[in-house]
Order: structure tokens, then sequence, then C-alpha cells
């Protein structure tokens, strides 16, 4: 069951495994089935997917930031 991940399993998801998981979190919550207390898990657990995700994208982000100051810099040599 998708709430059960643990957060050693979060932190080796892809990005892209990341947001499924994610989006199987917010078509549970969608759907209206679960009880107050697993809905909230599934909050919890899309908190930390989130998270997760923003860590990915921010540490790419810095990369490519990394990749086109070196970039310019040879321009001016």
């Amino acid at each position: 069951m998708i709430k059960n991940i643990t957060d050693e399993e979060i932190e080796k998801l892809s990005i892209e495994d990341c947001f499924k998981k994610l989006e199987e979190v917010v078509e549970k919550l969608e759907d209206n089935t679960s009880n107050l207390e697993d809905s909230i898990a599934y909050y919890e657990l899309g908190v930390k997917l989130k998270n997760h995700c923003n860590k990915k994208l921010k540490s790419a982000e810095l990369k490519i930031q990394k990749l086109s100051n070196k970039n310019d810099l040879k321009d001016y040599n």
C-alpha cells in the first residue's frame, strides 16, 4: 500500500517515480473513500513526496546554474 512507504524509500525515488507516487496520493485523497485517519496519513505522505520532489528539482536547478556559469566564464576566455 502506498501510504506505508518509508522515508528511506522516498529518498531513493527518482523525481519521475516521486511524481507518480504523488499523483497516486492525490487520487486517493480525491476519491473520498478513505477514512479520516487514512486521509491524514496520505496527506502526510503527500507532503513528504512534495518535499522530496522540491529537493530534487532544486538540486537539478543548482547543477544547471553551475554549468551555465562555467560556460559564461569560457565565453570570456
